[in-house]
């Protein structure tokens, strides 16, 4: 899907240290060893246990550490010409935070924010090889191991309206009035509902927040207490009768989790 979610990237100091947290959680598996990169980080691919990539982990430097970067997860969307989204982030009033950069057999990308200060990927990835037409599966709105849901906090949430749709051409859809603090409004690729816009931050900075698919809520509770993470928004139900919470892995990186309760 043009302008879709395509991957989620994981940045934190310890990669090794939040890998039983998100293998107890949601199967995955983040290897012991990473790919070495230009500035000193390595990057690791993380595997679902049901097979299949859910995105990547990047490990964060000192340098980065003490330049302000703190753990937290970031979504890439897809553009098929990255230096024009660039281009057109920054008339929309958003900032660059690393230059369109090509990294072969991956892609070209660049690292942006949105007037707020939310920070997200550009992504015109390169497809595997031998396999042209294959398309990302990071997202499903279904499946667990997936993320099924990406919700951005934001001080300004008309701004968001605007500002996404005109950068990746996406589509407001359906809106949850929440009183005086304006609406929760669901954004939509091709017709397919993959987030909303929310205006409650709870004193938080604005942020990407990844709602990631579980088999069961309550397990996934269990196991978030179990293995050094926090709660720090409870079982809610949602449209559908399932049920959500938000977490921080062991590293302060915060996440979304949302799935069924067990019988």
């Amino acid at each position: 899907m043009p302008g879709g979610p395509i991957w989620y990237e994981l940045m934190t100091p310890d990669p090794g240290g939040v890998a039983p947290f998100y293998r107890e959680v949601l199967g995955w598996e983040i290897p012991a060893e990473g790919h070495s990169m230009p500035n000193g980080s390595e990057y690791r691919e993380i595997r679902r246990g049901s097979g299949g990539y859910a995105g990547g982990v990047l490990s964060l430097t000192s340098t980065m550490s003490d330049s302000g970067m703190q753990p937290h997860w970031v979504p890439y969307f897809h553009t098929q010409d990255v230096d024009a989204a660039v281009a057109k982030t920054q008339e929309l009033g958003g900032q660059v935070h690393m230059p369109a950069t090509t990294m072969e057999g991956v892609g070209r990308m660049a690292m942006v924010t949105d007037a707020q200060g939310a920070s997200f990927y550009l992504m015109d990835p390169v497809p595997p090889p031998g396999d042209p037409n294959a398309q990302s599966d990071a997202f499903d709105a279904q499946k667990p191991g997936h993320c099924r849901w990406n919700e951005l906090n934001t001080t300004d949430a008309g701004a968001a309206s605007e500002f996404y749709p005109a950068l990746l051409g996406w589509t407001l859809g359906m809106a949850m009035p929440m009183g005086p603090l304006g609406d929760y409004q669901f954004v939509e690729v091709d017709g397919v509902a993959i987030g909303a816009i929310n205006p409650d931050l709870g004193g938080e900075r604005p942020h990407w927040l990844p709602i990631f698919g579980v088999k069961e809520v309550e397990a996934a509770k269990a196991a978030v207490e179990a293995t050094g993470g926090r709660v720090t928004q409870d079982l809610q139900e949602i449209p559908g009768g399932e049920f959500a919470f938000t977490a921080t892995d062991p590293s302060g990186a915060a996440l979304g989790l949302v799935g069924p309760k067990g019988a």
